[in-house]
């Protein structure tokens, strides 16, 4: 559960606003070769800078697969799932910051790939799982509808463990649509190095989205230290093409604490420069997340 309390100021605006974006249930199961998981969340704003939200639906079903693994480390995944590419696929309160890197509103959606938020898939996964590394492709068609052959969209990730306290991804997705213009075929890289109490984590992206007037590149860097068992601190930079002439940057601030043992708090401050003094922004966010 994760009710926030979020101020943006900009030079034409000052918006403050208390809201409860996600209240989430995870059902898990798990019996000899087949596990599975059903996810029900409130259909809340998604966890981004803008905090946009377009369903009128209260509840939805974010996940619901099941997997059978083999002896040989071949798996098989049927049903919804999110991607198992980007740094930040995973559900609000699973982030490091109260925001995501890349904008929404400003063409930030092309790299937030990963946000499960934005919009889970239906499709059918293959992964090989060896010791260092693990190997995935996945055949996938939008949410709610159906799986056709000639529309499928395709994703293969990689992950490699076999340096220690380093974890490398990397994936390639097409996005296919009903128009060229609107075709994306999205590359990234990510890797995360652990040393002692710190931990560093990069980002690239580039995503041809068969538009020449579009943006195609984005980057991240984050460091997040724990201060001690229940203080951390996390610091991230990025910036993504808005277009071929404009980037847009964004540092983040987010100091987290521990409450207790289910309920924990990030403060988060973000300066957004997008090169124009009257778009710039400044946020100031405050995240409790309650498990249970």
């Amino acid at each position: 559960m994760v009710p926030t309390k979020k101020t943006d100021n900009s030079a034409s605006a000052n918006n403050e606003g208390l809201g409860l974006d996600e209240v989430e249930i995870n059902f898990l199961l798990n019996v000899g070769s087949v596990s599975g998981q059903v996810s029900v969340d409130t259909d809340g704003a998604s966890n981004d800078s803008n905090n946009d939200s377009s369903s009128d639906e209260l509840f939805n079903i974010e996940q619901a697969h099941f997997t059978y693994s083999l002896d040989n480390g071949v798996s098989f995944t049927l049903g919804r799932y999110g991607s198992a590419l980007g740094l930040e696929r995973e559900d609000p309160a699973g982030l490091y910051t109260y925001s995501r890197a890349y904008g929404s509103n400003d063409n930030g959606d092309t790299y937030n790939y990963g946000n499960i938020d934005a919009g889970s898939v239906e499709g059918l996964t293959v992964s090989y799982s060896a010791e260092d590394f693990t190997v995935a492709v996945s055949f996938e068609e939008a949410a709610g509808a159906d799986l056709v052959a000639e529309d499928l969209n395709t994703e293969i990730s990689v992950s490699y463990t076999g340096v220690e306290n380093v974890v490398i991804g990397a994936g390639y997705f097409t996005d296919n649509a009903a128009t060229a213009a609107a075709e994306r075929n999205v590359f990234g890289v990510n890797a995360t190095y652990t040393a002692g109490k710190a931990l560093i984590g990069a980002e690239y992206i580039s995503a041809d989205d068969g538009d020449t007037t579009t943006g195609e590149d984005a980057f991240l860097v984050l460091v997040d230290y724990d201060v001690s068992d229940k203080l951390g601190v996390a610091v991230r930079y990025s910036e993504w093409e808005v277009s071929n002439t404009l980037e847009h940057s964004k540092i983040t601030i987010a100091p987290n604490y521990a409450l207790t043992e289910s309920l924990g708090a990030i403060l988060e401050y973000s300066d957004l420069d997008t090169g124009s003094a009257n778009a710039d922004a400044d946020q100031i966010a405050l995240e409790l997340t309650y498990t249970f």
